[in-house]
């Protein structure tokens, strides 16, 4: 994996749609765009929409952090070793493209036992990618322990996984 030091920085607003865009695949996963075809409630999808909009927020914020001239080298290299963690996130959410396309198309079908199946599996699986980052996120924000600002940075993130995983869980629960 490169560094994110540097030259990369600029390449990061780019990076922090890609990872927007990700979750919002995932999230289109779990949404249909038709309240009376798809398998989650109107609740549901406003869960899901606060998800997009809190991690957008964090790799904005993180972003913007990383580019302060004002922090020093180790908060640096810890925020960019969190923007890096959220990175491979965007990327391994990513694979779950192809499921949109197929749940879109299963959403016209009467039954919608195989679509629930389809937002079963997709869901098991990404809390399956969140929880193993969520472990290296933990383990980052200790090896900043000595860089408060990225430290904090590593734990905001952290925290975000625990909500999408929350919701992912109970929207889970009520399929």
């Amino acid at each position: 994996m490169r560094r994110l030091i540097g030259q990369a920085l600029p390449l990061f607003p780019t990076h922090a749609r890609r990872t927007a865009l990700a979750v919002s695949v995932l999230l289109g996963l779990l949404w249909s765009g038709s309240s009376s075809a798809g398998v989650l409630s109107e609740s549901d999808f406003k869960q899901a929409q606060s998800l997009k909009l809190l991690f957008g927020g964090l790799m904005k914020d993180l972003v913007e952090t990383a580019k302060r001239p004002d922090i020093s080298t180790g908060d640096a290299g810890c925020i960019n070793s969190t923007i890096r963690e959220l990175l491979q996130i965007s990327d391994e959410l990513a694979s779950y493209e192809y499921l949109i396309t197929m749940e879109k198309e299963l959403t016209d079908v009467g039954d919608d036992t195989p679509v629930r199946g389809l937002v079963k599996f997709a869901v098991d699986n990404s809390n399956v990618i969140l929880a193993s980052e969520r472990k290296r996120l933990v383990d980052l924000s200790e090896q900043c322990a000595k860089n408060p600002l990225g430290q904090g940075k590593a734990l905001q993130a952290v925290k975000v996984i625990d909500t999408t995983t929350g919701i992912l869980t109970a929207i889970k629960s009520r399929l």
